[in-house]
């Protein structure tokens, strides 16, 4: 489903990432999720929120990179 809040994101996201990360992780999971609601557009068998938090991670790592703490740092 999507988020409306930062503050809605998983875990993994709001203890390890930037806020303004969080921020583009929030944008491209719901951009995603609108446009893969139909399953002929996933690949495979994942499902709609899967495909989501792929694009979510895909869109944080066009600017930021997993450091050796685990957190994310910009690039």
């Amino acid at each position: 489903m999507p988020y409306k809040a930062i503050s809605d994101l998983p875990d993994s996201v709001r203890d390890h990432v930037p806020k303004h990360a969080q921020e583009i992780y929030k944008e491209a999971f719901n951009s995603a999720w609108d446009e893969y609601a139909d399953k002929d557009e996933r690949r495979g068998d994942e499902s709609r929120e899967e495909a989501a938090h792929k694009v979510a991670w895909a869109a944080v790592k066009e600017k930021y990179r997993k450091g050796d703490d685990g957190d994310w740092h910009a690039s």
